[in-house]
């Protein structure tokens, strides 16, 4: 099998689709199957597999400035498909994958993977110029995919029903959390959480873009609502990426810091996130929609309870092992985040089999099943 992968998403900051990307590359490099597997970005084909740097080069500033723009945007829209042509000329022997929505034009088979559908579900909480050109380049690849991949069955019937798109033609694969993501003990732990203010068992923890759709204020409402000695005793540990419409987020957090009972770390070094994650005495994510939730699962991986959401796909990632409630219910996500953090029984219980459940996901099961979805696709010529 000849393989063309796009390995775009790995670049800073490394967000859930850059992580998949990566691992994802990194196991099919080590697939018997693969005879020639290449890699590709922008519009150009790279010598090995990039890492993520931990800080923005020239080129995200670039393009943070372009999605601000309309007219370079749509520049952009029209422009790269051409380029990208040219570059992928002469391999339409080859399968090509994108890992993050978006097929250029290739005279191959081609596979895409759709994370969730908020361009289109969720476009109030986009910008309006991002949100049209992601709309419009998610219907053209949807013109030019011979197959579909999802990370969780909820976005496999959401996409299938929204697009009327055959279902026989998308493939649940679903993600997993990285090895770096497991228990650890205090020690291991001191000198990275001291760095950020931080002891192991001290906090409770929410990692995630500062954005609408993580439903932060509900998260803020319901946490200022536990007793004062609670929320000073483990105060809420916000970090991730700055993110979009979300002032009265940012002021809120400031406030709250002020009172000693929350803090918003911003986006962590990769490698201090594991660690972060390690040390969180209860972890809280009641996002309003989610095509995985990985974060989910880096949590249980890392020995941590886990208080959630039960909307979108989490309940698939969560399984039984999590606390979880509607994503607006103040007063239960309140009594949850409480029992989280004080009910020593559940605690255990909910570690054991968090640990259990994530275990069940792994990264060399989502490459076997893409390469399965690789297999269809060449096998239906």
């Amino acid at each position: 099998m000849k393989l063309i992968l796009s390995v775009e998403p790995v670049r800073f900051p490394l967000t859930g689709i850059g992580r998949y990307t990566y691992e994802l590359a990194r196991r099919l490099q080590q697939s018997p199957e693969i005879t020639d597997l290449q890699f590709f970005a922008g519009r150009r084909f790279l010598p090995s597999l990039p890492t993520a740097a931990d800080q923005s080069g020239s080129g995200y500033g670039l393009k943070r400035a372009l999605q601000i723009n309309f007219l370079a945007v749509e520049a952009y829209r029209l422009l790269m498909p051409l380029l990208r042509k040219r570059a992928l000329k002469g391999h339409g022997d080859f399968l090509y994958h994108s890992p993050n929505y978006y097929l250029p034009p290739f005279v191959g088979r081609s596979v895409a993977t759709f994370h969730d559908l908020s361009p289109f579900t969720w476009s109030h909480c986009h910008a309006p110029q991002l949100v049209r050109y992601l709309q419009k380049e998610l219907l053209t690849t949807l013109g030019r995919a011979d197959a579909l991949i999802t990370d969780s069955q909820y976005t496999r019937r959401e996409l299938a029903e929204y697009f009327s798109w055959p279902i026989e033609r998308i493939h649940t694969v679903p993600l997993a959390s990285s090895a770096e993501f497991h228990p650890r003990k205090p020690q291991e732990l001191r000198n990275t959480l001291a760095r950020h203010g931080l002891e192991a068992g001290g906090y409770s923890l929410f990692v995630g873009t500062i954005e609408p759709r993580k439903n932060i204020e509900t998260l803020l409402d319901a946490y200022c609502r536990l007793p004062l000695s609670v929320r000073t005793r483990w105060p809420l540990i916000l970090a991730g990426y700055h993110g979009w419409q979300n002032e009265t987020i940012h002021q809120r957090l400031e406030t709250a810091q002020r009172e000693g009972w929350a803090r918003y770390l911003g986006f962590v070094p990769s490698e201090d996130l594991p660690l972060l994650f390690a040390g969180a005495r209860l972890f809280a994510f009641p996002s309003l929609y989610e095509g995985f939730g990985l974060p989910v699962l880096e949590a249980m991986s890392s020995g941590v309870p886990v208080v959630c959401s039960n909307s979108s796909s989490l309940p698939e990632v969560a399984g039984t092992a999590a606390l979880m409630c509607e994503p607006m219910d103040v007063n239960t996500l309140t009594s949850l985040l409480q029992r989280g953090l004080e009910d020593e029984s559940w605690r255990s219980a909910a570690i054991e089999q968090g640990l259990q459940h994530a275990a069940g996901f792994s990264w060399e099961r989502c490459a076997m099943e893409t390469l399965q979805v690789y297999h269809k696709v060449l096998e239906s010529r």
